[in-house]
């Protein structure tokens, strides 16, 4: 008896450590961060006379990401790393880190791994440049959404 399956579910079979869940978040993660690039891209290309007189700036940590690539939306695992980041808070708040703590993503070297299953597949493409270290340690998960948010007492 013979079956076919699609390789996300057997990468999911393979590699239980992470829910379908997880993988669609990084995919969200990676939409969020090439839009981000985008705008960055927009920023520097914009005349000086059109620029706001208190520009935002909004460029990201790896600026020079894809020298020697065709990959014009190509972002780092530094890059995808902090945006995930952003975007769980930006999603879930307070609960971020516990959101992606239940999709077995706890540090940022997850992220790297849930990448690398998915180019393992073929649903997502690296550069000669990129590495899984690229992915170690970019932030830590316990201090990185907890000083996001501040609660104040009051004593009266």
């Amino acid at each position: 008896m013979s079956h076919s399956t699609t390789p996300f579910i057997e990468l999911l079979k393979r590699d239980l450590r992470y829910k379908a869940e997880s993988y669609a978040f990084v995919y969200e993660a990676l939409s969020y961060a090439q839009d981000i690039s985008e705008l960055n891209k927009k920023e520097q290309h914009k005349p000086v006379s059109q620029e706001k007189e208190n520009p935002v700036n909004v460029k990201s940590s790896g600026q020079n990401k894809t020298a020697g690539t065709d990959c014009s939306n190509h972002v780092t695992g530094q890059d995808l790393c902090k945006a995930a980041r952003d975007y769980a808070i930006i999603q879930y708040g307070f609960l971020a880190k516990t959101v992606l703590n239940s999709l077995g993503i706890r540090k940022t070297d997850d992220i790297g791994n849930i990448v690398y299953n998915l180019i393992s597949i073929g649903q997502m493409r690296k550069t000669p440049q990129d590495n899984r270290e690229d992915f170690s340690n970019v932030f830590d998960f316990e201090t990185a959404f907890d000083e996001t948010y501040q609660i104040h007492s009051c004593n009266t």
